[in-house]
Protein backbone atom coordinates (compact mmCIF):
# COMPACT_ATOMS: atom_id res chain seq x y z
CA UNK A 1 0.00 0.00 0.00
CA UNK A 2 1.39 3.01 -0.84
CA UNK A 3 0.78 5.46 2.03
CA UNK A 4 0.10 9.19 1.68
CA UNK A 5 1.34 12.02 4.41
CA UNK A 6 -0.52 14.23 6.26
CA UNK A 7 0.61 17.53 6.95
CA UNK A 8 1.64 17.07 9.96
CA UNK A 9 3.65 14.29 9.11
CA UNK A 10 5.35 15.45 5.88
CA UNK A 11 6.83 18.17 7.98
CA UNK A 12 8.50 15.79 10.46
CA UNK A 13 9.59 14.23 7.13
CA UNK A 14 11.31 17.62 5.83
CA UNK A 15 13.12 17.45 9.41
CA UNK A 16 14.35 14.52 8.74
CA UNK A 17 15.02 14.97 4.87
CA UNK A 18 17.10 18.29 5.74
CA UNK A 19 19.39 16.87 8.56
CA UNK A 20 19.92 14.18 5.71
CA UNK A 21 21.13 17.17 3.26
CA UNK A 22 22.96 18.95 5.60
CA UNK A 23 25.33 15.73 6.65
CA UNK A 24 25.89 14.83 3.01
CA UNK A 25 26.87 18.14 1.98
CA UNK A 26 29.69 18.21 5.65
CA UNK A 27 30.89 14.58 4.07
CA UNK A 28 31.03 16.08 0.37
CA UNK A 29 33.16 18.67 2.17
CA UNK A 30 35.42 16.25 3.78
CA UNK A 31 35.67 13.68 0.89
CA UNK A 32 39.59 13.66 -0.15
CA UNK A 33 42.58 11.95 -0.85
CA UNK A 34 43.70 10.09 2.26
CA UNK A 35 40.75 10.05 4.04
CA UNK A 36 39.10 6.71 4.95
CA UNK A 37 35.11 5.64 4.64
CA UNK A 38 35.43 4.87 8.20
CA UNK A 39 36.43 8.52 9.26
CA UNK A 40 33.34 9.90 6.69
CA UNK A 41 31.10 7.69 9.01
CA UNK A 42 31.91 9.03 12.08
CA UNK A 43 31.56 12.31 10.69
CA UNK A 44 28.45 11.38 9.49
CA UNK A 45 27.28 9.83 12.41
CA UNK A 46 28.21 12.31 14.83
CA UNK A 47 26.55 14.79 13.15
CA UNK A 48 23.15 13.06 13.05
CA UNK A 49 22.90 12.19 16.41
CA UNK A 50 24.13 15.44 17.91
CA UNK A 51 20.90 16.90 15.87
CA UNK A 52 19.04 14.62 18.48
CA UNK A 53 18.22 11.83 15.43
CA UNK A 54 19.71 8.32 14.76
CA UNK A 55 21.54 7.11 11.79
CA UNK A 56 18.61 5.16 9.71
CA UNK A 57 21.04 2.28 8.40
CA UNK A 58 22.85 1.68 11.13
CA UNK A 59 21.65 -1.86 12.34
CA UNK A 60 18.98 -2.14 9.30
CA UNK A 61 18.53 -5.73 7.92
CA UNK A 62 16.79 -6.63 4.73
CA UNK A 63 16.94 -10.27 2.92
CA UNK A 64 18.27 -12.24 6.27
CA UNK A 65 21.64 -10.12 5.54
CA UNK A 66 23.32 -8.97 9.03
CA UNK A 67 22.38 -5.66 10.34
CA UNK A 68 24.51 -2.70 8.29
CA UNK A 69 27.15 -1.76 10.52
CA UNK A 70 27.50 1.87 9.52
CA UNK A 71 25.83 5.20 9.35
CA UNK A 72 26.56 5.91 5.49
CA UNK A 73 26.87 3.52 2.67
CA UNK A 74 30.58 4.50 1.04
CA UNK A 75 30.42 2.97 -2.15
CA UNK A 76 34.07 3.51 -4.36
CA UNK A 77 34.62 3.69 -8.31
CA UNK A 78 32.60 -0.38 -9.11
CA UNK A 79 30.72 -0.53 -5.98
CA UNK A 80 27.32 0.46 -7.00
CA UNK A 81 25.40 0.66 -3.40
CA UNK A 82 25.54 -0.27 -0.12
CA UNK A 83 29.35 -0.23 0.48
CA UNK A 84 30.88 -0.72 3.90
CA UNK A 85 32.56 1.72 5.51
CA UNK A 86 35.95 0.76 6.80
CA UNK A 87 39.76 1.04 6.59
CA UNK A 88 39.67 1.67 2.56
CA UNK A 89 42.36 4.67 1.90
CA UNK A 90 40.39 6.72 -0.38
CA UNK A 91 42.75 7.65 -3.58
CA UNK A 92 42.72 10.39 -6.38
CA UNK A 93 40.83 9.71 -9.46
CA UNK A 94 38.27 7.74 -7.36
CA UNK A 95 34.88 8.46 -6.94
CA UNK A 96 32.89 7.70 -4.04
CA UNK A 97 28.89 7.41 -3.70
CA UNK A 98 27.40 8.22 -0.29
CA UNK A 99 24.09 7.62 0.87
CA UNK A 100 22.59 8.34 4.31
CA UNK A 101 19.27 7.76 6.11
CA UNK A 102 18.21 9.44 9.16
CA UNK A 103 15.37 8.93 11.29
CA UNK A 104 14.23 12.19 13.10
CA UNK A 105 10.65 12.20 15.52
CA UNK A 106 9.97 8.74 13.83
CA UNK A 107 10.29 10.10 10.21
CA UNK A 108 12.88 9.16 7.54
CA UNK A 109 14.44 11.19 4.95
CA UNK A 110 16.79 9.45 2.34
CA UNK A 111 19.20 10.86 0.10
CA UNK A 112 22.75 10.31 -1.73
CA UNK A 113 25.51 11.72 -3.75
CA UNK A 114 28.29 11.02 -5.81
CA UNK A 115 31.73 12.70 -5.28
CA UNK A 116 35.14 12.85 -7.43
CA UNK A 117 38.38 12.14 -4.94
CA UNK A 118 41.16 14.67 -6.69
CA UNK A 119 41.55 14.72 -10.32
CA UNK A 120 39.24 12.08 -11.93
CA UNK A 121 38.66 10.85 -15.38
CA UNK A 122 36.41 12.83 -18.20
CA UNK A 123 34.38 9.90 -17.94
CA UNK A 124 34.26 9.49 -14.54
CA UNK A 125 33.01 13.73 -14.74
CA UNK A 126 30.89 12.67 -17.19
CA UNK A 127 28.84 9.75 -15.47
CA UNK A 128 28.29 12.22 -12.47
CA UNK A 129 26.85 14.60 -14.70
CA UNK A 130 24.75 12.30 -16.17
CA UNK A 131 23.72 10.41 -13.41
CA UNK A 132 22.60 13.89 -11.45
CA UNK A 133 20.78 15.44 -14.53
CA UNK A 134 18.64 12.04 -14.49
CA UNK A 135 17.67 12.28 -11.13
CA UNK A 136 16.31 15.92 -11.32
CA UNK A 137 14.77 14.31 -15.32
CA UNK A 138 12.72 12.13 -13.14
CA UNK A 139 11.75 14.47 -10.19
CA UNK A 140 9.91 16.58 -13.40
CA UNK A 141 7.73 13.57 -13.79
CA UNK A 142 6.74 13.00 -10.18
CA UNK A 143 3.39 14.87 -10.41
CA UNK A 144 0.05 14.33 -9.62
CA UNK A 145 -2.00 12.04 -12.36
CA UNK A 146 1.77 10.68 -13.63
CA UNK A 147 2.58 7.30 -13.19
CA UNK A 148 5.38 5.91 -11.23
CA UNK A 149 7.03 4.72 -14.79
CA UNK A 150 6.81 8.29 -16.07
CA UNK A 151 9.74 8.92 -13.15
CA UNK A 152 11.72 5.51 -14.76
CA UNK A 153 11.48 6.32 -18.45
CA UNK A 154 12.73 10.22 -17.90
CA UNK A 155 15.90 8.36 -16.33
CA UNK A 156 16.54 5.94 -18.47
CA UNK A 157 15.85 7.71 -22.10
CA UNK A 158 18.18 9.96 -20.92
CA UNK A 159 20.88 7.82 -19.50
CA UNK A 160 20.87 5.60 -22.18
CA UNK A 161 20.71 8.40 -24.63
CA UNK A 162 24.44 9.66 -22.94
CA UNK A 163 26.03 5.85 -23.59
CA UNK A 164 25.76 4.52 -19.66
CA UNK A 165 23.64 1.63 -18.21
CA UNK A 166 20.85 1.92 -15.80
CA UNK A 167 20.75 -0.78 -13.05
CA UNK A 168 18.27 -2.71 -13.25
CA UNK A 169 18.11 -4.98 -10.34
CA UNK A 170 17.79 -2.13 -8.14
CA UNK A 171 15.22 0.44 -7.34
CA UNK A 172 14.16 3.84 -5.42
CA UNK A 173 10.87 3.64 -3.11
CA UNK A 174 8.83 5.38 -1.51
CA UNK A 175 9.76 6.68 2.55
CA UNK A 176 8.68 8.64 5.16
CA UNK A 177 7.27 6.65 8.01
CA UNK A 178 9.39 3.87 7.12
CA UNK A 179 12.83 3.40 5.44
CA UNK A 180 11.30 1.93 2.38
CA UNK A 181 7.91 1.46 1.66
CA UNK A 182 5.91 1.15 -1.50
CA UNK A 183 6.22 2.18 -4.46
CA UNK A 184 9.25 0.74 -6.01
CA UNK A 185 10.58 3.16 -8.78
CA UNK A 186 12.71 1.67 -11.47
CA UNK A 187 14.86 3.61 -12.73
CA UNK A 188 14.56 2.07 -16.59
CA UNK A 189 10.65 1.09 -17.53
CA UNK A 190 7.60 1.95 -20.26
CA UNK A 191 5.98 5.52 -20.03
CA UNK A 192 2.56 5.64 -18.50
CA UNK A 193 2.77 2.51 -16.55
CA UNK A 194 2.99 2.01 -12.99
CA UNK A 195 0.75 3.23 -10.18
CA UNK A 196 -0.51 6.58 -10.58
CA UNK A 197 1.33 9.45 -8.31
CA UNK A 198 -0.52 11.48 -6.03
CA UNK A 199 -0.34 14.36 -3.44
CA UNK A 200 1.04 13.58 -0.27
CA UNK A 201 3.67 10.94 -1.39
CA UNK A 202 7.22 10.95 -0.35
CA UNK A 203 9.60 8.89 -2.87
CA UNK A 204 13.00 8.49 -2.83
CA UNK A 205 13.97 8.72 -6.58
CA UNK A 206 17.75 7.50 -7.12
CA UNK A 207 19.38 6.67 -10.29
CA UNK A 208 22.02 3.77 -10.02
CA UNK A 209 24.09 3.90 -13.27
CA UNK A 210 27.12 2.24 -14.57
CA UNK A 211 29.43 3.48 -17.04
CA UNK A 212 30.10 -0.30 -18.58
CA UNK A 213 26.91 -2.97 -18.61
CA UNK A 214 24.15 -2.58 -16.12
CA UNK A 215 24.69 -6.03 -14.42
CA UNK A 216 25.34 -6.30 -10.82
CA UNK A 217 26.82 -8.74 -8.62
CA UNK A 218 26.38 -9.14 -4.40
CA UNK A 219 29.67 -9.08 -2.33
CA UNK A 220 30.70 -11.86 0.23
CA UNK A 221 29.85 -9.42 3.11
CA UNK A 222 26.25 -9.29 1.82
CA UNK A 223 25.76 -5.83 1.49
CA UNK A 224 27.87 -4.52 -1.08
CA UNK A 225 27.10 -3.89 -4.92
CA UNK A 226 29.46 -4.53 -7.89
CA UNK A 227 28.79 -3.54 -11.23
CA UNK A 228 30.16 -7.42 -13.04
CA UNK A 229 32.64 -5.60 -15.07
CA UNK A 230 34.67 -3.26 -13.03
CA UNK A 231 33.42 -0.59 -14.97
CA UNK A 232 32.75 3.12 -12.70
CA UNK A 233 29.31 3.26 -10.96
CA UNK A 234 27.45 6.79 -10.30
CA UNK A 235 24.68 7.55 -7.49
CA UNK A 236 22.48 10.43 -6.70
CA UNK A 237 19.31 10.47 -5.02
CA UNK A 238 16.38 12.85 -3.36
CA UNK A 239 13.61 12.27 -1.12
CA UNK A 240 10.70 14.11 -2.91
CA UNK A 241 7.27 15.56 -2.43
CA UNK A 242 4.65 14.84 -4.87
CA UNK A 243 2.56 18.17 -4.74
CA UNK A 244 0.44 18.88 -7.13
CA UNK A 245 2.52 19.71 -10.77
CA UNK A 246 5.69 21.26 -8.79
CA UNK A 247 7.40 18.14 -7.10
CA UNK A 248 9.01 19.60 -3.97
CA UNK A 249 12.78 17.91 -3.17
CA UNK A 250 13.20 17.79 0.63
CA UNK A 251 16.81 16.73 0.99
CA UNK A 252 18.36 20.17 0.67
CA UNK A 253 19.52 22.74 2.99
Amino acid sequence: MILIKTKKEIDYIKESCKLVAETLQLLKSNVRVGITTLELDKIAEDYVRSNNALPAFKGYSQGGAPGFPGTICSSVDDEVVHGIPGNRVLKNGEIISLDMGVLKDNFYGDAALTVAVGEVSLEKIKLMEVTEKSLYLGIEQAIAGNRVHDISNAIQTYVEANGFSVVRDLCGHGVGKYLHEAPSIPNFGKKGTGPRLKNGMTLAIEPMINSGKYDVIQAKDGWTILTTDGSASAHFEHTILVNGNTPEILTVC
